[in-house]
This record gives C-alpha cells, sequence and structure tokens, in this order.
C-alpha cells in the first residue's frame, strides 16, 4: 500500500510551465469504441470474422450493475460473473479491465470473456472506471485500486481467495492491468491483452498529436513532450521488478501496441518470474473480441493461471 500512494502522489506531480489540457473533459460519454463499431472495422480486412455473442453459460451466474465507487456523483458500476454451483473453497479473481483508449468502451466490453472464464472456475470481475471525458491521469488507476479493495472487502459473499487475485485488460485496459500488476501489492498474475508497456520508447506509437489529440494527450492533459515524467511513470515497465507477478502477453500482429514487452520480459526473466506470449499472426488489435482469436485467448488464459495460480 505504501508502494501505491507513492506512486499516485508522484502521479500528481504535474505543476510546471505547461497548462493542464482540460477540453476533453466533455463530461458526456463517448461511445466511438464499442465492440459492433470494432468488428464492422475489422471485418473490412477481415471479412470471416466472428463477433463473439454476450450469452451467459447455463453454469455461470452474473450480478451486474453494483455500485463499487461513488465519485463526485458519478456512480461505478461493476459487474460479476461466477460459477452456478456452490463454492466448496475459495476461488481466484480476475479483474477484466475494458479498452478504448481511454476514452470509451464499456465494462460490458469484456462479458463474453468473464462468463467463459466462470466456466472454468473463476469469478471475474468487470469494473467501469472513469474515462477521459470525466476525470485525467491518474483518476482511473485510483478507481481501480478501489475496486480492488471492494472486491477484498467483498470477497467473503462471493467466495473469492483474496490471496489469488488477477489483473486482465485489453488494449487500455491491458495498459492499466499491467499499471496496477506492477504497483498494487498481492496481485497474484497479470493478462495483458495487447496493452502496452511504455510510453516514452522507440516502438511507442501513442501521443502523436499532429491530425488531432491523441487519446494519451485526453488522458493526461499534457503532451508527451510537455510531461514526459509522466507519461513514463504510467507504463509498467517503469516499475516491473523482483516483485512483479507471473504475467501472460496475448498479441495481435499490431506492433505498436507491444511497446517495451521485450524490455518488461528481459526483467521478468532477470528474476527468474514465469512468463507466456503468444501472439496471434495477421491479427487486428481487438482479435479478442472476435472468433476466430477469442476461444484459444480464452484457452491461453485458463491454462497460464492454471499454472501459476496452484
Amino acid at each position: 500500500m505504501v508502494r501505491c500512494l507513492f506512486l499516485i502522489a508522484s502521479l500528481l506531480v504535474a505543476t510546471g510551465t505547461y497548462a493542464q489540457r482540460t477540453a476533453g473533459l466533455t463530461q458526456q460519454p463517448d461511445a466511438s469504441f464499442t465492440n459492433y463499431s470494432a468488428y464492422k472495422n475489422a471485418k473490412k480486412k477481415y471479412p470471416q470474422i466472428q463477433l463473439v455473442k454476450d450469452s451467459l453459460p447455463p453454469l455461470v451466474k452474473a450480478n451486474q450493475n453494483i455500485n463499487y465507487l461513488t465519485v463526485n456523483d458519478q456512480k461505478l458500476l461493476l459487474d460479476v460473473f461466477r460459477p452456478k454451483k456452490a463454492a466448496q473453497k475459495l476461488l481466484p479473481a480476475v479483474i477484466i479491465i475494458h479498452g478504448g483508449g481511454w476514452r470509451s468502451g464499456s465494462r460490458t466490453q469484456h462479458h463474453p470473456l468473464a462468463a467463459r472464464l466462470a466456466e472454468q472456475g473463476f469469478v471475474c470481475f468487470t469494473p467501469a472506471y472513469r474515462l477521459s471525458t470525466h476525470a485525467l491521469y491518474p483518476a482511473a488507476v485510483q478507481d481501480l485500486q478501489a475496486a480492488i479493495s471492494w472486491i477484498k472487502a467483498n470477497a467473503k459473499k462471493y467466495k473469492v481467495d483474496t490471496q489469488r487475485i488477477v489483473v486482465c485488460g485489453f488494449s487500455a485496459g491491458g495498459q492499466l492491468a499491467t499499471l496496477l500488476g506492477t504497483t498494487v501489492p498481492g496481485i497474484k498474475a497479470i493478462v495483458d491483452i495487447d496493452g502496452t508497456l511504455a510510453f516514452i520508447h522507440p516502438e511507442s506509437g501513442e501521443g502523436d498529436d499532429s491530425k488531432s489529440v491523441s487519446a494519451g494527450t485526453n488522458w493526461f492533459g499534457y503532451t508527451k513532450t510537455e510531461k514526459p515524467e509522466l507519461w513514463q511513470q504510467a507504463g509498467a515497465l517503469a516499475h516491473v521488478g523482483s516483485r512483479t507477478p507471473p504475467t501472460l502477453f496475448i498479441n495481435s500482429s499490431v506492433d505498436r501496441m507491444h511497446a517495451g514487452r521485450t524490455d518488461y520480459i528481459n526483467i521478468l526473466n532477470q528474476y527468474h518470474i514465469y512468463n507466456e506470449v503468444h501472439t496471434f499472426p495477421d491479427s487486428p488489435h481487438a482479435f479478442c473480441l472476435f472468433e476466430p482469436w477469442f476461444t484459444p485467448t480464452v484457452a491461453y488464459i485458463t491454462g497460464f493461471l492454471n499454472k501459476v495460480l496452484k
């Protein structure tokens, strides 16, 4: 907790000669990224793909629209997916964080993934968090830390083993998952689905404001050149070390989404920390939302977690 509070304190230090940009704080939801919009876009190049249906398997039960935190009158909700059969023992928890450029997306984005993992014996949580339309960085990090605290406080109700909490995320959610996993004590595993590990890195494509304000600039409130230290501290590569939990990378063929991965893995290997990388050739960034990639993604996650959470 001390390390976590120190991180937040350091991230809040954004004083200097540049005024923080607040034009992106519209206080209105941004629906530009949805599962269906991603499907329509990807289908142009990959006509064979199928959007994964959001349906509840018969052996899974869901508790939805749970208010885990209220900030400035904004209610932040989460949904829970768990095995329907009463658990005889405490189960691992998987927190699944949605993507959408820190500005769009919804906690419902990964309901299919949460349901499938619940079939395999995990208790899955899909929390909302404040997006850049409503609050700047590090608000999202703080919200997700609150979600972790809420899960621990309600562990008995949902039969969660608080010693086996996993953070998982896609795209912006992957970036957040790795940041949480490398800074919040007690996280037992990280699953990063095409989320960047570093913003200040030769491989990073985030922060290009030449044509329009980038997702990163909208989120931080500063450009990469105005506050490079802020951007750097938001990447898990700045925090990975001897206490980092085992990490699974599941990636598309979009290279810029892997920024910092090799450096991160090199540090894990230095400390003999288990890690896996699975890359789908010729796949779009949002591959995990579609077949033929969704089912093997579930298999990779399940196999990895069963291995590291023994």
